[in-house]
């Protein structure tokens, strides 16, 4: 092997010499800043140490030349009839475990890895050219199919990767190749989806807690008390995974959104903006952050709020993949603060940071191909920063029901949407004082036939429980068992509409007793078991509603959209 390869093949095979340097922008295309400065910065302990081991479980190190800098460029021309590429890395320079003893060795853990990459390459290419890879056995067992063998001696001295592939660090991010149709189900080539595990196929309820203990400000309606008295709530009537076994699962490793996620819904100036008023943050203990002044920031507060986005795109995940081998997938809740409807794309407002659900969405169309996305907010308050994130886009369905004339001014009957989004905004403002008749009416005669004809792929729910008659911002007169119904229609009309694909999200709800109240009626009704909101006796009085009002709100959003 002397003689280099241009002496033997001439332009047919061509090694790249002057390749470029990817740049941090590229990196963060896909990885957090936080990991990649944090990396760079570790270059110095390892200046220092020679090698440093960079994750928990060991085998992943790091030398001082892990992320040089290099100056090199790719050349502006190609030569036209060149067949193949070859780029060669300096590997030995990397890592002095490329010693003569160790070399087999870690080579032949490079050709592994390589082998699966052609592998995915073939099989995206076979896809492309209408072509069938021939298929054997797969090693891994499982009935899995693999186009290609591995190349012979593979496995001599890496038996170990077969487990390594196994493992939970190969299980989050699986690279999985679907077939692209004309449907409503649409994908790219390739995606990321998390793969579903037994236990969350035969669940029914699924929920991850993000409780935001250091966004907080004492007196505050929206305070960090919030999801710790929800999660009291449901550990008081056994409807946690420690009574009930596989029927509810709490999703505990969860992803941190990261600022690629957010900028689908929001401004990086905006995200880079709060990012850096953490600083301020620290020093003065409490800051305001909207112009309105109720919404205020601490030190986590943007950290806080990643957390719980990515509490929200996990579920996401963990829906879709149960979806794909159950006819019944759990029902997915984010149990998250802050909240997120009101956050515009410029910005936070109404005590919220991120749209959780915006950024959800666009995660749903952009990672799991599900393009029509169907969204209830039946808070109390307009989901105005949800409204303005899809207002003129077709393949969001925005649907809210609102007090009318309270906070934040917005959600007009007659905004429906603009430009190709025109008709994909429903606002049913309804009269103070609206209860359980009217929200099961709405239910019917808009919320169903709205989705019918809208055909999602999934529904995202902005639960807001501060409609409830004892919540001190608003006046409607809905019950815990109103949210017992409401929780309950929603899943079965997702089951007949999407596949059961369906996840809530934490708005608001600021009387903590009727907030966790409803949440734990929420989950029994996702379990498909009676309410026992009539025995909670939470409510003495009610007034009449105002049904005259709201029936006519409901003929005219009816004769607006044609429903």
């Amino acid at each position: 092997m002397g003689v280099g390869m241009k002496q033997f093949r001439g332009s047919e095979i061509i090694q790249l010499q002057n390749f470029r340097t990817a740049t941090p922008e590229d990196i963060a295309s896909v990885h957090a800043r936080s990991y990649i400065f944090g990396l760079q910065k570790a270059m110095e302990q390892a200046s220092e140490q020679g090698i440093i081991h960079i994750d928990g479980s060991g085998p992943t190190y790091a030398t001082a030349t892990g992320t040089e800098v290099s100056s090199r460029t790719e050349p502006s021309t190609s030569t036209p009839d060149s067949r193949l590429h070859i780029r060669l890395l300096p590997y030995a320079r990397m890592s002095p475990l490329l010693s003569s003893s160790s070399c087999v060795s870690w080579v032949s853990l490079l050709s592994s890895f390589l082998w699966f990459s052609l592998l995915s390459l073939r099989k995206t290419v076979c896809h492309k050219m209408g072509h069938q890879p021939l298929l054997h056995t797969s090693i891994f067992g499982g009935g899995v199919l693999s186009p290609m063998g591995p190349p012979v001696g593979m496995w001599k001295h890496h038996r170990s990767l077969i487990s390594l592939m196994r493992s939970r660090f190969f299980w989050k991010h699986p690279t999985s190749c679907r077939e692209c149709s004309t449907a409503s189900i649409s994908c790219l080539s390739e995606h990321l989806s998390a793969p579903c595990k037994t236990n969350e196929i035969t669940a029914r309820v699924i929920y991850s807690v993000a409780p935001a203990v250091g966004h907080n400000k004492e007196a505050h309606p929206e305070c960090s008390s919030r999801v710790p008295a929800i999660v009291s709530a449901l550990e008081k009537v056994e409807l946690t995974p420690k009574f009930r076994g596989s029927e509810i699962i709490q999703l505990q490793n969860f992803r941190t959104a990261t600022p690629e996620d957010i900028a689908s819904v929001h401004a990086r100036s905006y995200i880079f903006g709060l990012q850096k008023a953490m600083e301020q943050a620290s020093e003065q203990g409490i800051i305001h952050i909207d112009g309105s002044g109720p919404t205020y920031a601490t030190a986590t507060t943007f950290q806080e709020s990643l957390v719980a986005a990515g509490a929200g795109l996990s579920l996401v995940d963990s829906v879709v993949a149960a979806s794909k081998i159950s006819p019944n997938p759990p029902v997915g809740f984010a149990l998250i603060r802050p909240p997120g409807h009101h956050a515009v794309p410029k910005g936070p407002m109404g005590f919220c940071i991120f749209g959780n659900v915006a950024i959800a969405a666009r995660y749903a169309q952009r990672v799991h191909g599900l393009r029509r996305v169907f969204i209830i907010d039946f808070d109390v308050h307009h989901g105005n920063g949800t409204s303005d994130a899809f207002y003129d886009d077709p393949d969001v369905f925005f649907l809210s029901t609102h007090q009318d004339g309270s906070y934040p001014g917005t959600g007009k009957i007659d905004n429906i949407g603009c430009g190709n989004g025109e008709g994909a905004t429903l606002n049913l403002p309804l009269a103070g004082g609206s209860g359980d008749i009217a929200m099961r009416s709405v239910f019917d005669q808009v919320i169903v036939p709205s989705a019918q004809r809208f055909k999602p792929d999934i529904i995202l729910v902005s639960a807001g429980y501060d409609g409830h008659v004892l919540d001190p911002l608003a006046n409607f007169q809905l019950t815990t068992g109103t949210y017992y119904m409401l929780a309950s229609s929603i899943k079965q009309l997702a089951k007949e509409m999407c596949g059961g694909r369906c996840v809530f999200f934490l708005e608001g709800g600021y009387n903590l007793e009727s907030l966790s109240n409803s949440v734990a009626e929420s989950f029994r009704a996702f379990l498909g078991e009676p309410s026992m909101a009539a025995e909670l006796n939470e409510v003495g009085f009610l007034y009449d509603e105002p049904s005259f009002k709201v029936n006519q709100a409901i003929q005219r959003i009816k004769h607006i959209h044609s429903l």
